[in-house]
C-alpha cells in the first residue's frame, strides 16, 4: 500500500473513531438528597474519582448554585464560575478547573442569593450550553442543591440518572421520599437509585433502601433501584478536612471500596437509545445515538 493512500487510512480511521466518540451519549447522573448534610457533594466528588479511575472522562458539576463548595472540598481556586457566565463575563469553558485524575470541575458560586433563585429559562441555557463545549467528555456526574426546589428538579430531570443519597434518619428518609414523590410525579422521572450513606453496615443500608421502596411502590410510579451503602468511615472525615477525594487520600479505606462499587454499578446501567422528549443534557448525543429520531 502506498504511503500516502495509508496515511489516508490512517485518518479516515481517526476521523471515524472521533465521529463516533462525538455521538455516543454521555453518562449523565445527577446526585441529589432530600436535606442537607447526608453526604451527597462527597459522594459526588468520589463517584467522580472512581469514573476517572476506571479511564472515563469525566465532569463534575456544582450544581447547587447559590451554596456551592466542591471547589472547597477539592482546594481549588476557581477565577470564574457559572454566575460569571450567567452575567456574560466569561464563557462556560473558562470556568473549568482540573480537578483529581484529571477530572473537569465546573465550578458555581457561592453566597449569591440569584444562583440559586434562576429562572427554568436560566438553567435550560446552562444546561444546553454543555452541548457546545469543545471538551469530549465519557460521564458528567451533577451535584444538586439538597431538597425539592426548582434547580434541583430541572437538573435532575435532565439527567440520565438520579442518585438520592440517603442515611438512616427519619428526617433523611422522610426527605428523600418527598424528593422522589415530586421528580415522578412532577418531572415523569420513573427510575430513581438509592445510596445509602453513612451506615454502620451493608444490612443497614439494604435495609433502608427497603423502607423507601415499600412506600414509594405503593404510592408512587416510579422505579427504585438500590446503588449500594457506603459506610460510616473516619478516613472520609480525615479526607475532608485534607480537602481530597478519599479514593485519593485514603485509597484502601472501607468508604474508597464502597465508591469504586457504586461507580461500577452504574457503569452497568444502560445508556438511553435516544431522547425522552424534554430537556437534557447533550441531547444532539442522543438524537445520534437513537438514529436521529426526536
Amino acid at each position: 500500500m502506498p504511503p500516502e493512500i495509508a496515511a489516508m487510512t490512517i485518518d479516515q480511521a481517526h476521523g471515524l473513531r472521533a465521529a463516533t466518540a462525538a455521538q455516543r451519549p454521555v453518562r449523565v447522573v445527577a446526585v441529589a438528597s432530600g436535606k442537607g448534610g447526608v453526604g451527597k457533594t462527597n459522594v459526588s466528588v468520589n463517584l467522580s474519582v472512581a469514573l476517572a479511575e476506571m479511564g472515563r472522562r469525566v465532569m463534575l458539576l456544582d450544581a447547587d448554585l447559590g451554596l456551592a463548595n466542591i471547589d472547597v472540598l477539592l482546594g481549588l481556586q476557581p477565577r470564574f464560575t457559572l454566575s460569571d457566565v450567567l452575567d456574560g463575563r466569561c464563557g462556560l469553558e473558562d470556568t473549568f478547573l482540573s480537578g483529581p485524575l484529571g477530572i473537569t470541575v465546573v465550578p458555581a458560586a457561592s453566597g449569591k442569593r440569584r444562583m440559586a433563585e434562576l429562572s427554568f429559562t436560566e438553567h435550560a441555557g446552562l444546561i444546553r450550553a454543555f452541548s457546545t463545549m469543545d471538551r469530549e467528555i465519557d460521564a458528567m456526574v451533577v451535584d444538586t442543591a439538597a431538597g425539592i426546589s426548582g434547580s434541583v428538579c430541572n437538573f435532575a430531570e435532565a439527567a440520565q440518572e438520579v442518585i438520592v443519597v440517603v442515611c438512616n434518619e427519619p428526617t433523611s428518609i422522610t426527605d428523600a421520599y418527598a424528593l422522589t414523590k415530586v421528580l415522578s410525579r412532577e418531572h415523569g422521572v420513573e427510575r430513581v437509585q438509592v445510596l445509602a450513606n453513612s451506615v454502620r453496615s451493608q444490612h443497614e443500608g439494604r435495609e433502608l433502601f427497603e423502607k423507601l421502596s415499600r412506600v414509594s411502590e405503593r404510592f408512587l410510579d416510579v422505579t427504585l433501584g438500590y446503588m449500594g451503602a457506603v459506610p460510616y468511615d473516619d478516613w472520609l472525615r480525615r479526607a475532608v478536612q485534607k480537602q481530597q477525594a478519599v479514593l485519593q487520600a485514603y485509597p484502601s479505606a472501607p468508604s474508597s471500596a464502597a465508591l469504586r462499587a457504586v461507580a461500577r454499578k452504574l457503569e452497568q446501567l444502560a445508556l438511553p437509545d435516544g431522547p425522552r422528549g424534554h430537556l437534557e443534557f447533550f441531547v444532539e448525543r442522543l438524537v445520534a445515538a437513537g438514529g436521529g429520531h426526536a
